[in-house]
């Protein structure tokens, strides 16, 4: 089955089989077989292409949050009839929503700056994490509607763009 999958601010196209041993990963430079096995202890090991590695795993609907290696990764499941939608809107990327409810700890830019793809433009916290959320395409912040210290609930809009012109 073919599906989209969004990390680090990138779009991944991918399909997606079982096998004997978990998963394979169909990608663009060939088959990835991978696996994402549950301990007793609430800890998980993430197999991918023979090597594991112990990780966290949270999930909330088609959010899934990975903390690996020191680092906290956002994946996130793109419907395929939510991503035509988007693409026929053109505005989807305008507006940067939170992932998890939060608070702003960290203010990277302000109403008028011009952004470009990738340069983080605040750093939220939800359960202890520190999650820098970047721009998804060039643009010019339009509005940021949480100050550092404000909290707000799960998909609230944070920050919104005007198109580059």
């Amino acid at each position: 089955m073919h599906h989209a999958f969004k990390l680090c601010d990138a779009e991944w196209p991918l399909a997606l089989s079982r096998s004997a041993h978990g998963y394979r990963l169909h990608l663009e430079e060939g088959v990835i077989p991978v696996n994402l096995h549950l301990e007793d202890d609430g800890s998980a090991v993430l197999t991918v292409d023979g090597v594991s590695e112990r990780v966290t795993v949270a999930a909330h609907g088609d959010d899934v949050f990975i903390h690996c290696r020191g680092q906290n990764w956002h994946l996130r499941y793109a419907h395929p009839l939510e991503r035509l939608a988007a693409q026929l809107r053109g505005s989807e990327e305008d507006v940067l929503r939170a992932p998890m409810p939060g608070s702003i700890v960290r203010l990277d830019v302000d109403a008028g700056d011009t952004v470009t793809t990738g340069q983080p433009l605040l750093t939220m916290e939800s359960m202890k994490m520190e999650t820098t959320l970047t721009a998804p395409r060039e643009g010019t912040v339009a509005e940021v509607h949480y100050a550092v210290g404000q909290s707000f609930d799960r998909d609230s809009v944070l920050l919104t763009l005007e198109p580059a012109q």
